[in-house]
């Protein structure tokens, strides 16, 4: 197979190695987010590791793709802040809502209607999603640097320049020259750098060690709630969860896997049913051990960049992810101020999409922007889809062109008229 795709067995290691050194930063930024709904941040270290790796490693031997899976960034956001932190539900029953959103995309691509909903929802609302998770995770970078703080008037102000929020700052423009120079695991050296700049300073505790036995994951593994998440009021959330998943994993499959040369002559990817399949089996069993939804990274690219054509350079990279957990003692010292950079630049990263919406076509424009507009100002991912496909569907409607709506999106658009209501 090595050969046959024109690769050989250092190619593919290199390539495994730079995937997980471009995506590590999620071992430290996960537990960080999950965190604040009350789950343990140690136990929480060594699910995201473990998912991580496990994933992957799904990935490598069921589909034999150079792709590396693990905790979404958005999705988490939504997960912790949305859902426990806005709703104000138990983070055992946000797992059952993950759990139960997985359960959905993998019956979905079962089934065959994964096309018809792809197909369904028009490209400027999948465009704004992807830009209105990136606002939204760039404004909680921000709060939880403290650069924005609230305010009684104008609800958000300026913070004061702590010493943190200017190394957090630094760590922003770290990450942007070391993008600009195209260096490879830029957020993670961000994330290094500014914990020990943080350390020199005084400001952050050197590590007791560098390898310990790692955290139990009992206090999260097994603990979700299914029959909570079964409300009327969180089928909203399920379906977000699982369209953000359904089009974050979509993109990044077809994207990575193209320029990995897996495309036939038509452009079609023979292993995309297969590779979508595994990533709803890993959100399933990413949500029993205690996790949100996990999905494709885009940082897979990077290993694709460095020749990774099989599932040979996922198996490092799972393997990596999987060694990580017992170097917990140097992950449990990150502070905040150094995770909040890399909020914010996936923030950035994610923003790209928004040069292929056409604002001067209102039809699509409007509702795009109530979608990205309204995700970090209610602090709700999924009350911003809700606006976006009912905006969509009211539009066509009154201008008296809803022939042009799929099915599909006119019930997706009740659904979440019914959902905002209630």
């Amino acid at each position: 197979m090595l050969k046959t795709r024109g690769t050989d067995l250092r190619t593919e290691t290199i390539a495994g190695i730079t995937t997980f050194l471009t995506a590590a930063y999620i071992i430290f930024v996960n537990p960080a987010i999950l965190a604040v709904t009350g789950m343990p941040e140690g136990a929480l270290i060594s699910v995201t590791c473990l998912v991580a790796g496990l994933a992957t490693l799904l990935l490598a031997f069921w589909a034999n793709v150079p792709l590396m899976m693990a905790p979404g960034m958005g999705l988490n956001a939504f997960f912790a802040f949305t859902l426990v932190g806005s709703m104000q539900i138990p983070w055992q029953t946000a797992l059952g809502v993950v759990f139960i959103s997985g359960v959905f995309f993998l019956l979905v691509t079962l089934v065959g209607l994964r096309d018809r909903i792809v197909k369904a929802i028009p490209l400027s609302l999948r465009l704004a999603a992807s830009v209105g998770i990136g606002l939204f995770i760039a404004f909680i970078g921000m709060k939880n640097l403290g650069l924005i703080v609230d305010h009684p008037t104008t609800l958000v102000a300026l913070g004061p320049m702590t010493p943190e929020v200017v190394l957090g700052l630094g760590g922003v423009l770290l990450i942007a020259i070391l993008e600009v120079r195209r260096v490879r695991g830029s957020i993670l050296i961000s994330i290094l750098a500014v914990t020990v700049a943080g350390m020199a300073l005084g400001m952050v505790k050197p590590p007791a060690g560098l390898v310990a036995a790692p955290p139990s994951i009992a206090p999260i593994a097994f603990k979700l709630d299914i029959p909570g998440a079964l409300k009327t009021s969180l089928w909203a959330s399920i379906f977000a969860f699982m369209f953000i998943d359904l089009f974050d994993s979509l993109g990044t499959m077809l994207a990575v896997c193209r320029e990995a040369g897996l495309a036939d002559e038509k452009g079609d990817i023979q292993q995309l049913p297969v590779m979508l399949k595994a990533d709803a089996v890993a959100t399933v069993f990413g949500a029993l051990l205690g996790t949100s939804t996990t999905t494709t990274y885009i940082e897979s690219a990077s290993g694709v960049a460095e020749g990774g054509r099989t599932g040979l350079a996922s198996v490092i990279t799972g393997g990596l992810f999987i060694a990580a957990i017992f170097f917990t003692p140097v992950i449990r010292i990150i502070p905040g101020f150094a995770t909040a950079p890399a909020l914010i630049m996936v923030g950035i990263f994610m923003m790209r999409g928004i040069g292929g919406i056409d604002f001067y076509s209102f039809e699509e424009g409007v509702p795009a922007f109530l979608t990205f507009a309204l995700m970090p100002l209610t602090f709700s991912i999924a009350k911003g889809l809700a606006f976006g496909f009912m905006a969509y569907v009211s539009i066509k409607l009154l201008l008296g062109k809803i022939k042009a709506c799929d099915p599909i999106l006119i019930v997706i658009a009740v659904f979440s008229l019914i959902s905002i209501i209630f």
